[in-house]
């Protein structure tokens, strides 16, 4: 039972991240302000964090780049980007990591 649950956590995950609830750009870019994102990323330079964009094109065609982009904006990490780690965001809505992955792995150049 525990397994079938997370494969629906995972699949309405999925569903969601990939465009089932796509934010236009100036609702991305106020939910990033709210939910304290643009302070270390922004769409097309690096600040601290890789440029959305450069996440976009790198993720391309990679199913499942939604699932581990959620899991990696909840618990933090490091070393994909460079040695500076991102921070855990567990005070950020699931349902705002959600849109937000979505909505940059649907960016293009």
């Amino acid at each position: 039972m525990h397994r079938l649950i997370r494969a629906i956590t995972i699949i309405c995950a999925l569903g969601s991240a990939t465009g089932a609830h796509a934010l236009d750009d100036a609702a991305a870019e106020a939910l990033m302000r709210k939910d304290g994102c643009a302070a270390c990323h922004a769409i097309d330079k690096k600040i601290i964090g890789p440029p959305y964009r450069d996440v976009a094109d790198k993720y391309r065609g990679d199913a499942g780049a939604a699932a581990r982009l959620v899991d990696k904006v909840r618990k933090g990490g490091a070393g994909v980007w460079g040695q500076v780690p991102m921070p855990p965001n567990p005070q950020t809505p699931d349902a705002d990591v959600r849109e937000l992955v979505g909505w940059i792995l649907a960016l293009r150049r």
